[in-house]
């Protein structure tokens, strides 16, 4: 059996800039290299593969040969291998972060959050992100425990202690029900009525806010941790609830939910606070994603709503 040497990353480089230039002299000049040099290595690396890269007959440039047009596609991933781990290194000595952990809030608009990070790998391209989606205090959990750099916390969990805090916008909560619930065939709502009918609630998978309750009105409550579960049980028409209005604005225009005239519970601003560890600040590319967040939040209180 046999088994190709190890190739070096010059040999490699030579092999990409004779491909890229389309001769040995071109490569030469683009490397500062002798054409001898260039000659050299590409004969070494061939050597070492025990391949033919080039057809050296009948042809005044060289040409790859059908093994050559294989090792090419190889040597280009690991070149592009090579440069990001350049990149990456490269940050780090400069200050910049690996990695990001980030957690957010589940109400946080998803095109938001889109824009944001699109932005983030442009701005940072070698730098890794982790996400996490989390609701009520369970991303300030994250944060507190060092799990998560940079939190975007709703209005519980930006309230605990030992975190620093700046407020990064917020979204509109509307009680809203499927077109065949009862409450959505009233023609007008009393105050209590939603009492009387199952109200689903998001429920906190951390233990900072064990057994409490925020925004419930109805004794009658299905809790869930999942608002994708919560949004699809209120389409079926299994009880009513809040959510925030860029997730169901869709379903509002095509009937598949009515949003309720409910004097009691007329749903709000639900705002965001951007979070971190006093101890533990954020560096160059969490801050900036810190502030991307911050500034896109600056326009959302309209102050026609009150808080939730």
């Amino acid at each position: 059996m046999v088994n190709p040497g190890t190739p070096t990353f010059d040999q490699l480089r030579i092999f990409l800039a004779v491909v890229e230039t389309g001769s040995f002299a071109a490569a030469g000049r683009k490397l500062n290299r002798a054409v001898s040099v260039i000659s050299y290595g590409i004969a070494n690396l061939e050597t070492q593969l025990g391949l033919s890269l080039f057809e050296r007959e009948g042809t005044k440039k060289p040409q790859l040969t059908q093994a050559g047009e294989a090792v090419l596609a190889e040597a280009r991933t690991v070149a592009v291998g090579i440069d990001s781990l350049r990149a990456k290194v490269k940050g780090m000595l400069e200050g910049l972060e690996a990695e990001v952990s980030l957690v957010v809030d589940v109400m946080l608009p998803a095109d938001r959050l889109g824009v944001v990070l699109r932005a983030f790998r442009t701005q940072f391209p070698t730098v890794s992100l982790r996400l996490h989606v989390e609701g009520l205090g369970a991303v300030a959990a994250l944060v507190l425990d060092g799990r998560a750099d940079l939190g975007i916390a709703g209005p519980v969990g930006a309230v605990m202690e030992g975190l620093t805090r700046c407020t990064a916008g917020a979204v509109s909560l509307v009680p809203v029900a499927a077109p065949d619930h009862p409450l959505a065939r009233m023609p007008r709502l009393a105050p209590g009525a939603a009492r009387e009918h199952i109200q689903l609630v998001l429920t906190d998978r951390s233990p900072l806010t064990e057994g409490r309750d925020f925004a419930v009105n109805s004794p009658h409550t299905w809790r869930l941790s999942d608002l994708g579960a919560k949004h699809a049980l209120l389409r079926e028409g299994i009880g009513w609830g809040n959510m925030p209005l860029p997730m169901i604005e869709v379903d509002l225009v095509a009937g598949t939910l009515v949003r309720l005239d409910m004097p009691d519970s007329p749903g709000g601003l639900y705002r965001f606070h951007a979070i971190h560890r006093p101890d533990a600040p954020p560096g160059p590319a969490a801050s900036w994603l810190m502030k991307r967040f911050v500034d896109l939040g600056a326009s959302d209180d309209d102050g026609r709503l009150a808080d939730v």
